[in-house]
C-alpha cells in the first residue's frame, strides 16, 4: 500500500494516472477509521479506476481546543483497515504544515446561510474550517468524485456548495449512514465512549426515529418537545439542540409544506463527548 505524507510526492505519483484519464474517487476522512468510512471506500471503488483516502486531524474546524487534543489518532491501525478493502487505496496522510504551509487559517466562506444552522450556531468558525481544508484537498487531489457520510448531512450540503460556488471540477456524492447494531451512528468519537455510555447511546437514534414517526402527524414544534423531554429524562446526556429542517435550505421546518423535504437533526453530549445524528422525516 502506498502512503504519502506530502502533496509533492502524491501529485508525482497520480499525475500519471490523471494523463492516462483514469478516474479518482477520493474519501476525505479524518482518521479513526470505522465500518462507515470503509463503505465510502467501497462505494469508491466500485465506481473508480483509482481510490484515494485522506487521513488528516483538521486543526481550523474545531472551535474547542480540548477535542482538538482529544481526537483520536490512528494511522497504524487506520492503515491496517483500509488494507481489508484493498491494497491499492493510496493513503494521504499529511502533516499541518503540508496542508497549510506554516499558515493555518481558515478562509471565509459564503455558504448562502447554510453555515449558520445547526452546527454553525454551536461551532463558531467550524464550516470555514472545514470549507478551507476540503477546498485545498480537492486542489491536491484532483478527483473525479468524493464521498461522503450522511451523518455529517450539513456538512455535505455545505461541500456541495463550497463546488458550486468555487467552481471546483468534482463530483460530490453522499452516502448511507452505518449504524453499530444497537442504531447508534457509528463515528470516531465512539471510540471515547465507555461500553455503558455506548449501550445508553442508543437513545440518541430510538428518539430521533421515534421523532420521524410523530413528524407524520405531529407538527414540528409538537415533535421538538417531545425530544426534549426525552433527554431531560436521562440525566447521562446533554442535548445541544433538536432542529427539523428543509434539506435544501437547513432552514428550520416553521410549518410543513408538502413539496419540500425534511430532516431532523440533533447534537447530544455524553460525559462531554459530543455526538450527531440525522434522519430523513419523508
Amino acid at each position: 500500500m502506498l502512503i504519502f505524507n506530502n502533496k509533492v510526492d502524491l501529485n508525482k505519483h497520480l499525475r500519471n494516472k490523471q494523463q492516462k484519464n483514469l478516474s479518482l474517487g477520493f474519501v476525505p476522512t479524518m482518521g479513526a477509521l470505522h465500518e462507515g468510512h470503509l463503505s465510502l471506500l467501497k462505494k469508491s471503488i466500485e465506481n473508480n479506476d483509482v481510490t484515494v483516502i485522506s487521513i488528516f486531524v483538521n486543526p481550523t474546524q474545531f472551535n474547542n481546543s480540548e477535542d482538538l487534543k482529544k481526537y483520536p489518532r490512528t494511522l497504524e491501525t487506520d492503515v491496517k483497515k483500509i488494507e481489508t478493502v484493498s491494497s491499492d487505496i493510496i493513503v494521504y496522510a499529511p502533516t499541518v504544515d503540508d496542508i497549510y504551509g506554516g499558515n493555518t487559517k481558515s478562509e471565509h466562506y459564503n455558504f448562502d446561510g447554510l453555515e449558520n444552522q445547526m452546527e454553525g450556531k454551536f461551532r463558531p468558525g467550524h464550516f470555514d474550517g472545514v470549507g478551507t481544508v476540503v477546498k485545498r484537498l480537492f486542489e491536491i487531489v484532483k478527483p473525479t468524485n468524493a464521498y461522503f457520510g450522511e451523518k455529517d448531512f450539513q456538512q455535505l450540503q455545505i461541500v456541495k456548495k463550497l463546488v458550486e460556488k468555487e467552481n471546483i471540477p468534482v463530483n460530490i456524492i453522499g452516502c448511507e449512514i452505518f449504524r453499530e447494531q444497537n442504531g447508534l451512528a457509528m463515528s470516531s468519537r465512539n471510540e471515547r465512549l465507555s461500553n455503558q455510555e455506548r449501550k445508553e447511546a442508543v437513545i440518541i437514534y430510538k428518539t430521533i426515529s421515534k421523532a420521524k414517526t410523530l413528524f407524520g402527524t405531529k407538527s414540528a414544534k409538537e415533535v421538538s418537545r417531545f425530544v426534549t423531554k426525552m433527554f431531560q429524562n436521562n440525566p447521562l446526556f446533554e442535548l445541544e439542540y433538536f432542529e427539523i429542517a428543509d434539506e435544501a435550505t437547513l432552514l428550520p421546518c416553521a410549518r410543513k409544506t408538502k413539496s419540500k423535504k425534511y430532516r431532523a437533526f440533533i447534537a447530544v453530549f455524553v460525559n462531554k463527548i459530543r455526538l450527531i445524528d440525522t434522519i430523513s422525516l419523508n
